[in-house]
């Protein structure tokens, strides 16, 4: 049988403190303040650096639009609303950030770097190489194509882009060259990426700075 409604008052009665004579009272608890440190974006130490303007570049800064033009090229670039240029009365070039965020920290050194590259590029221009290492590896240029035998069944045709240049030397140097050091290193990946060196042999293309480090092959049935 379920229990009476008078048990069920009784417990009410008991739990509140009623029958019992218990008094309950409730007491706010302070509010505990914890300290608040604000979190400042400290200046990048490459961004902060002053960019020389080299004598044979010209400039044309418009709001977010940078343009040079040196005797190798002609290269231009929008920045991010996260920072702004400023030219000096002495001539050089600062880059600084607009906002105290986080992405504009990560933005100033960077576009700092990516300016110079600039300024460099179009007055004493870029380069890298590459080595082929197997038997059988080699390239050569023929036209505007770079034509590399790595070891398939037919020869890798590359079309080299109009603003680079590229030149082979004892048939397993390529040396690439230009202005815009993005393009460059866009085109010597892309060649590399068709064979990157195997880690027992070293076979492949690779930088020539490139350190490989090899594995241990697996050793023979000891006798």
């Amino acid at each position: 049988a379920l229990p009476s409604s008078d048990v069920f008052s009784n417990l009410r009665s008991v739990f509140w403190g009623e029958s019992s004579r218990i008094c309950v009272s409730l007491t706010p608890v302070p509010r505990v303040n914890f300290p608040r440190w604000s979190i400042e974006c400290k200046e990048s130490r490459i961004g902060k650096l002053p960019i020389q303007v080299p004598v044979n570049v010209t400039i044309t800064l418009e709001s977010q639009e940078l343009k040079v033009k040196g005797p190798l090229g002609e290269l231009s670039r929008v920045y991010p609303s996260e920072v702004k240029l400023e030219r000096q009365e002495d001539g050089t070039i600062r880059v600084k950030k607009a906002t105290e965020t986080r992405r504009a920290n990560q933005m100033h050194g960077l576009y700092r770097t990516l300016t110079d590259n600039m300024l460099v590029g179009v007055s004493k221009g870029f380069e890298k190489r590459l080595q082929l290492v197997g038997v059988g590896y080699r390239g050569t240029v023929e036209g505007n194509d770079l034509v590399l035998s790595l070891g398939f069944s037919h020869p890798v045709r590359m079309k080299i882009p109009d603003n680079l240049k590229v030149k082979v030397e004892e048939n397993t140097r390529i040396i690439i060259s230009g202005y815009d050091k993005c393009d460059i290193g866009l085109f010597a990946a892309s060649i590399r990426r068709w064979r990157p060196p195997e880690p027992y042999k070293g076979k492949g293309v690779r930088y020539a700075n490139e350190v490989v480090r090899l594995k241990e092959g697996k050793a023979g049935k000891k006798k």
